[in-house]
């Protein structure tokens, strides 16, 4: 790691040292292609009208921005004035909104003033009953019918003086980030400027790339790809709103050679090749995580001639294993890699216990990018295990050669006849049939057994699939009879978080009621 010890630091120095770096803004509104140093100077003018405003050291500033110009610049000059920075998803409604700033205690909010034409700001907040803590709200665009709010081009002229370097320790807060929270209320994640740049020089983050970023702002993958150009002056092309031909042509266009992003966008990409929108020929590699991967996409890519593998992590530990596109197919289509550097984990029993060599387990991690807890601290208890293993609440087993596939979730497993099946495992044999773009499996109540196992599944253009298909689809995978989906549902897109992963509660309450 550099001497440089916080955020900010690294910020200022990766700017001094890769100004030139190119970075485009692929947006609704057209491109804008800037350079390193001139982005990191407007985030100063920012920063200096933040300053301004009476906000530094330890205060918490929301964003609400997508992946724009303004977005990127916002959250660099949170971090050069030494406030907290919290990302927030853009497509959050007031009630996750409204939440977020009661527990954060954020003292200023910036977001846009429309969005897709909808007056997003007077919406949002007038729905929203703002916390005493929150001080300063500032408006993208128009500031119209947001009471007391600022615009961002007044906050961006450097008012009262020049930016200020601030004086930081690398053990204070430097990010605050909500899981996506599938079942309930979402978690604040806190972050230092250690464990941040814990993981931002870690050897997944150092590996240099023309890069295309797809993760959304608000998720703390979008933010890490957003800090892996400020420090390492990675090239970068950021899209704005994921459009599959649109990235398969900015693939072409700047000649990137690195991609990462959710399977749904590795699976768009190469249905955009297969139709000839682009050839991706450049693309050297593609790392996929935040949801299940299922082998068939990795194996889907390697037959198009992208080397593609699987990462794991969370907001509370943001990369604990990763493949790399040297590892042998079978390794990369089926495991989800090798633990980095610096990291360390255990699989566990219920009660904290390691299991036996080879079986499955609970992983409980830790190493220089763990998060440091909770806003919210009586959740710390049973988060962590003693000598701060974080139990992840995800279900993995290691192999011979120290390869990690992560089996489940811990409260994703379909007990059917006091049987318990992995929904996973069912996921990965239905991906495998030619008709089926993408899966979710589920388990419904059921009177009889506890729980009977429902497939619900996004099918190709002009493909159909029933049960009786499913059923010999399953019978020839050699899965045990109990395994097979009793229900099969169609639907055109899974619903899921910002963050890509599936939100299998919507869909237990939606075909619970309809059986």
């Amino acid at each position: 790691m550099s001497d440089v010890q916080t955020l900010a630091g690294q910020i200022t120095r990766g700017a001094e040292e890769h100004g030139a770096v190119a970075v485009v803004f692929d947006g609704t509104q057209g491109k804008r292609q800037t350079t390193l140093a001139d982005l990191v100077t407007d985030a100063e003018r920012v920063a200096a009208g933040l300053q301004a405003r009476g906000i530094g050291h330890g205060d918490v500033v929301a964003v609400q921005l997508g992946s724009t110009y303004e977005g990127a610049v916002t959250q660099a000059a949170v971090a050069l004035c030494g406030a907290v920075l919290l990302p927030i998803v853009l497509i959050y409604g007031p009630r996750e909104l409204g939440f977020i700033l009661r527990q954060s205690g954020a003292t200023a909010l910036v977001m846009p003033g429309e969005v897709k034409g909808r007056r997003h700001a007077a919406q949002l907040l007038g729905a929203v009953e703002r916390p005493t803590s929150l001080r300063t709200v500032v408006v993208v665009g128009s500031p119209a019918g947001v009471d007391g709010a600022l615009a961002f081009d007044d906050v961006s002229a450097r008012p009262g003086g020049p930016f200020t370097t601030p004086v930081l320790s690398a053990d204070d807060r430097a990010l605050l980030v909500y899981t996506s929270g599938t079942t309930a209320d979402p978690k604040g994640v806190q972050h230092s400027h250690r464990s941040l740049l814990g993981e931002v020089f870690s050897p997944v983050m150092q590996r240099h790339f023309r890069q295309l970023a797809l993760f959304p702002a608000g998720h703390v993958a979008g933010l890490l790809g957003l800090v892996r150009i400020l420090v390492h002056g990675c090239p970068t092309v950021v899209l704005e709103a994921w459009d599959p031909a649109r990235a398969a042509i900015l693939v072409d266009e700047y000649r990137l050679t690195y991609g990462v992003g959710a399977p749904v966008q590795l699976a768009g990409l190469l249905d955009q090749q297969a139709q000839g929108t682009a050839t991706l020929r450049t693309l050297e590699e593609f790392m996929t995580g935040a949801a299940n991967v299922p082998p068939a996409l990795i194996n889907r890519a390697e037959r198009a001639g992208l080397p593609a593998y699987r990462c794991y992590g969370s907001s509370e530990h943001p990369t604990i294993s990763t493949g790399v596109r040297e590892d042998p197919l079978v390794k990369r289509a089926n495991t989800d890699g090798r633990i980095i550097t610096g990291s360390e984990i255990r699989l566990v029993d219920d009660e904290g216990n390691d299991v036996p060599e080879g079986a499955e387990g609970e992983i409980a991690s830790r190493g220089p990018e763990l998060f440091l807890g909770y806003t919210d601290r009586a959740l710390d208890r049973d988060a962590f295990l003693p000598g701060r293993w974080f139990r992840t609440g995800d279900v993995g087993r290691l192999d011979g050669d120290g390869y990690l596939t992560i089996t489940d979730r811990k409260k994703d497993i379909i007990i059917r006849g006091g049987e318990n099946i992995s929904s996973k495992e069912v996921e990965d044999v239905l991906a495998e049939h030619p008709a089926v773009l993408d899966v979710a499996a589920v388990g419904l109540p059921d009177e009889r057994l506890g729980e009977r196992v429902c497939a619900v599944v996004v099918l190709g253009a002009g493909q159909s699939l029933d049960l009786e298909q499913v059923r010999e689809h399953f019978a020839a995978s050699g899965l045990a009879k109990q395994k097979t989906p009793e229900r099969v549902e169609v639907v055109t897109e899974l619903p899921r978080t910002p963050s890509g992963k599936v939100q299998k509660f919507a869909l237990r309450r939606q075909y619970s009621q309809h059986r």
